[in-house]
């Protein structure tokens, strides 16, 4: 499934160009 494999890259750049806020984010949730 192309599209997952998409939505996993999106969560792993995200994760990285967010970093720290990242793991604020998901604290939060």
């Amino acid at each position: 499934m192309p599209g997952a494999d998409r939505f996993s890259l999106a969560g792993l750049r995200t994760l990285v160009t967010g970093g720290s806020r990242g793991i604020g984010r998901a604290i939060a949730l």
